[in-house]
């Protein structure tokens, strides 16, 4: 059984606990799943439409087991599908993820989970930094949820 623990969001620069209240050396918890909201919405088979998911960290395992997969080797774009359908644990009421729910997506909504998966693997977050068009002030948005244009 995997374990989840939150972390919090990175406190301002001034503060040198980190918003944690902890002093540098001592580590933060890890965080294992993390929650998404899809930007459209899987459509099931019954027409219900689900937009929040959980996808957890990939092991070495999840990205080593697709390139054995006879749809990865005929055709390499499936990659994708096979990867996220093994580190995609929920989406709405549906916890059975198999490769034909990911391929079920609207497009949108694999490359919104194709960036999360690189965010939270590669760069071990879901924060972005962004710029308002109109005023130009820089601020960290969240991709893990919110609906779009919320931060």
């Amino acid at each position: 059984m995997r374990r989840t623990t939150e972390t919090p969001a990175p406190a301002p620069a001034s503060d040198p606990t980190g918003g944690t209240g902890r002093r540098s050396g001592q580590r933060e918890p890890l965080r294992t799943e993390f929650t998404f909201e899809l930007p459209r919405g899987y459509v099931d088979e019954t027409g219900a439409v689900h937009h929040t998911g959980v996808m957890r960290l990939a092991t070495a395992r999840d990205e080593l087991v697709p390139l054995r997969d006879d749809r990865v080797r005929e055709n390499s774009a499936y990659l994708s599908v096979v990867l996220i359908a093994r580190v995609v644990t929920r989406i709405g009421t549906i916890d059975d993820i198999h490769p034909g729910i990911i391929e079920d997506l609207f497009a949108s909504d694999l490359a919104f989970l194709q960036d999360f998966y690189r965010r939270i693997n590669a760069e071990g977050h879901t924060r972005a930094a962004v710029s308002c068009p109109a005023c130009k002030e820089e601020f960290a948005v969240n991709l893990a949820g919110g609906r779009l244009g919320e931060s």
